[in-house]
């Protein structure tokens, strides 16, 4: 018998909120169009929902993780006023050229890399197989395909520029699905 349950896992920006570039500051978070009904479905369904996200802004230098923190926050408080929740949040502040040395590094938790997929199955009992991977850049869907999941790309944020590019130069980390 299969153990735990399946999962959706979310992308941050450009997927489930706004892309803002290197977001900062909380009152500039804002769901992307039917984010929140989405998430609320998917809870509603069973699914683990969780949020997985790249911010290389923490190597680089530009915020905090604090300020990473204070940004899901907003999120959280964004999603639960429309009666949806995210069961986990992961994301990874490394980045092998950043310039704050505590981060700056290669990692196994920076998507395409499978680490925060892996940990977030691990600690929430997720089980990978029948589970997907929603985000808007090709990365996202490499990271699906690594761990066994099902990657869609959504065309929101950088996903219709990073949609057109695969179909020029197709590669293994083209997505299973693309959805508006």
């Amino acid at each position: 018998m299969k153990r735990g349950r399946k999962a959706v896992f979310l992308d941050r920006d450009g997927t489930l909120i706004q892309e803002r570039g290197y977001l900062k500051d909380p009152d500039q978070v804002a769901l992307e169009q039917g984010a929140a009904e989405a998430v609320a479905r998917l809870n509603r369904s069973g699914f683990a929902v969780v949020l997985v996200t790249n911010q290389s802004g923490v190597a680089r230098g530009y915020y905090t993780e604090e300020a990473v923190a204070a940004v899901h926050r907003r999120v959280e408080g964004l999603l639960k006023a429309e009666d949806a929740r995210l069961d986990g949040v992961y994301y990874c502040p490394h980045y092998p050229e950043g310039g704050v040395q505590e981060y700056r590094q290669a990692c196994s938790c920076r998507k395409p890399a499978g680490g925060m997929l892996l940990r977030a199955a691990e600690e929430l009992d997720i089980r990978l197989e029948g589970s997907y991977m929603i985000g808007d850049k090709l990365t996202d869907a490499e990271a699906a395909r690594r761990e066994g999941l099902t990657g869609i790309l959504v065309r929101t944020g950088y996903g219709e520029d990073e949609w057109k590019a695969s179909l020029r130069e197709p590669g293994p980390e083209k997505p299973d699905w693309v959805a508006l």
